[in-house]
């Protein structure tokens, strides 16, 4: 059984939030604990997402610090919120395969799952913002 994208998405939140929550956790640990990869392999999409939110934090924490309020600071973005815009900034920027409007609505579709409908329309108009600015 393959997974659908979405459901590869809802894997790299859940390995991006377990290591924003303890940096020092084993990544290889994190991936085994994903329960129904013990009879199938982790998707690479998982991989590189994880990678590539991983490689580029600071980047993309500067590109959320950017949309924020005034008087606003990263720091006061719930956990969830945060990996979330770092996971659509990350597609919308580097996977040449995931349009802009696609990498958006999944992060909107991951909020519904795990953050609340107030952080998500904060998560639509701080991506909004992003891609008018940077006319993605």
């Amino acid at each position: 059984m393959s997974l659908t994208r979405h459901a590869i998405r809802e894997e790299a939140f859940q390995v991006l939030f377990a290591l924003q929550t303890n940096p020092e956790v084993d990544l290889d640990t994190v991936y085994q604990s994903i329960p129904h990869h013990d009879e199938q392999e982790l998707p690479a999409y998982v991989k590189e997402v994880v990678t590539g939110v991983s490689d580029h934090q600071a980047e993309l924490d500067q590109q959320i610090s950017s949309v924020l309020a005034s008087g606003w600071t990263i720091n006061r973005l719930a956990k969830a919120d945060l990996i979330i815009l770092r996971l659509a900034l990350y597609e919308m920027q580097f996977v040449d395969t995931v349009p802009t409007a696609v990498a958006i609505n999944e992060a909107l579709e991951l909020a519904k799952t795990f953050s609340n409908d107030k952080s998500r329309k904060f998560i639509n108009g701080a991506l909004g913002k992003f891609e008018k600015d940077n006319q993605l």
